[in-house]
């Protein structure tokens, strides 16, 4: 009895996780003008970017550097589109809707879930589609490839939304979610190493880019691409195994730190 009883109990909470996932991604593909955006901006980066970068970039690495943003801005793509859609959580915050949500017969956890695998779902989508259009204008994209890219995919999307819970979990309105996350994103492009690898860099550039949750992201997504080709050793800075180690490490950390601050604040309103 308290087998059926247990198992009913998690065919609920898990109904209710994909519930709210799915609130999620159908809020993203009624919102045109978002979906828009969030899908010109990495295909600019990949095609534009990529393009002006190759007479410098691509030159002195012999790489191909559309192929080279293709790798960085799939990494990115997929890190601040599931970070910047937690800041829905502040949404319904203010809304009220998370109230609402706390008082169905869920846990606090799977509702977290629920959000976090809706964004992870939402920025996966918008990653396939750079890798289609990437596969369009000519990077190569075997098979091999796709397949050594999805698992890393889904961690950096994990990562992204974990650091975006723990992130919005301390602040008190959508609008300052928003001013910070600009804050917090946009420099790691740069150090990060998303457009140009950072081999070579300064001692106390690269010190800095060590401090940067996207760096690892965009190292592993590298990785997967670059194994056993030449352009390994001029676009993969660190080690796979610390890489990987990092990216789940503060994912899991900012999952906990984050879920636990949400939880504790809703508590107290």
């Amino acid at each position: 009895m308290n087998i059926r009883a247990d198992a009913a109990g998690l065919a609920y909470q898990l109904g209710s996780i994909a519930a709210i996932a799915e609130r999620d991604v159908l809020k993203l593909l009624r919102d045109r003008p978002r979906l828009a955006v969030n899908l010109a901006f990495p295909l600019f980066l990949v095609a534009g970017l990529g393009s002006l970068l190759q007479p410098t970039v691509g030159v002195a690495t012999g790489l191909n550097a559309v192929t080279l943003a293709f790798t960085g801005v799939l990494a990115a793509t997929l890190f601040q589109s599931a970070a910047a859609g937690m800041i829905s959580v502040v949404e319904d915050r203010e809304t009220d809707f998370a109230r609402v949500l706390f008082v169905t017969p869920v846990s606090r956890a799977t509702l977290i879930a629920g959000k976090v695998c809706g964004e992870c779902l939402v920025a996966l989508v918008q990653a396939g589609c750079v890798i289609a259009f990437a596969a369009a204008i000519g990077v190569s994209v075997p098979a091999g490839k796709l397949l050594a890219l999805v698992p890393v995919c889904v961690v950096v999307s994990v990562a992204g939304a974990a650091f975006g819970l723990a992130t919005i979990a301390v602040l008190p309105s959508q609008r300052s979610a928003m001013d910070v996350f600009q804050f917090l994103i946009i420099p790691q492009y740069v150090l990060a190493g998303v457009l140009v690898p950072l081999r070579g860099a300064a001692s106390w550039l690269n010190v800095i880019s060590l401090l940067m949750p996207l760096r690892y992201a965009v190292d592993l997504t590298r990785t997967a691409y670059y194994a056993g080709t030449a352009g390994y050793r001029e676009t993969v800075v660190g080690s796979p195994v610390i890489d990987a180690a990092v990216t789940a490490g503060l994912g899991t950390v900012f999952l906990i730190a984050g879920g636990l601050l949400f939880s504790y604040r809703e508590r107290t309103r």
